[in-house]
């Protein structure tokens, strides 16, 4: 069962940024209904009360609903894609026979021989060499691992350190999973998971030490973009969501630009939420030219897949 909580955070999603990650295209709140025959933009998108109503075939609800409807998915495969799309960690997806309070800390000694000598499985080289087509530097870099549970999955292993090196957390990502929206089919296990006790930080902060003095430094969304845009020869990290930002974290960003005189840049993805987290992180970090806004040409959704574009 998924707990309520959880549910009530996958219906907040903004509702136009959940249909465009659908594939919808949205203008001025109206989008064409998939639930009929649509010749005209039916489907209107109410961003106050977080709902979709098509005036033509009568299809109405919330994000859930959107997402089930459109894919034919159970509700809880809905909000399974909803998180996996949003990276909303699901409590079901945490271990069940471990108490959820008090919180337990990361053990990152369980996971230190992993990254002494990461090993890329063909899943691995394939998803980060001929599908993203990044720098073998960079892979190297990022210290990314892979392996093979007993279900026949490959996951990629991402490690997260501190500025020291030191390990902090793991992201393990599902190389096995398929997205509803290409095959209309749920994975039976979710796209992210993370071990008991990780946290959300800023990823790949290891490179401040790296930044020169004045010299930018780019805040991406998520680790793909963050290789893709390091894989372009810049200095970057990557944070999955402004609300998710440990006090220290953001107090690392905002003392950055004092010491080294960095300057923040940002390619936002191109729907609500990337907009948001752009806004967001302006608001935190107390100045409007604390961190600047890059526009991505028409048709790329976010920098990976702008960066694609061009290899």
């Amino acid at each position: 069962m998924i707990d309520q909580n959880d549910i009530q955070k996958l219906i907040d999603l903004p509702i136009e940024g959940v249909a465009k990650r659908l594939g919808l295209i949205v203008k001025r709140h109206f989008s064409l209904c998939p639930f009929h025959d649509d010749q005209r933009p039916s489907l209107h998108f109410n961003t106050s009360k977080n709902r979709y109503r098509c005036y033509v075939c009568g299809a109405h609800g919330r994000t859930i609903d959107l997402v089930a409807n459109h894919l034919n998915l159970k509700f809880a495969d809905a909000c399974k894609w909803l998180a996996d799309e949003h990276n909303v960690i699901l409590s079901e997806w945490q271990p069940a026979d471990k108490p959820q309070t008090p919180k337990h800390t990361f053990d990152a000694s369980k996971y230190l021989r992993f990254f002494d000598r990461p090993f890329l499985n063909e899943a691995a080289r394939t998803f980060l060499f001929d599908q993203r087509k990044l720098d073998p530097r960079v892979v190297s870099w990022c210290r990314l691992n892979s392996f093979t549970d007993k279900q026949g999955t490959s996951w990629l292993q991402i490690p997260y350190y501190d500025i020291d090196g030191h390990l902090i957390g793991v992201q393990n990502r599902n190389l096995s999973y398929q997205s509803s929206s290409i095959n209309n089919q749920s994975s039976s296990a979710p796209r992210f998971k993370f071990p008991y006790g990780h946290t959300c930080h800023i990823y790949n902060l290891p490179v401040l030490k790296l930044l020169k003095k004045g010299e930018p430094l780019f805040i991406t969304e998520g680790a793909s973009d963050c290789w893709a845009m390091l894989s372009s020869g810049h200095k970057a990290v990557a944070i999955p969501s402004a609300t998710l930002l440990k006090p220290q974290d953001l107090q690392i960003l905002s003392t950055l630009n004092s010491q080294l005189s960095t300057v923040l840049h940002m390619y936002p993805d191109q729907d609500e939420p990337g907009e948001r987290l752009f806004l967001d992180l302006r608001r935190l970090l107390g100045s409007p030219s604390s961190i600047v806004r890059h526009q991505l040409p028409p048709d790329y959704k976010d920098y990976s897949d702008y960066y694609l574009s061009k290899h």
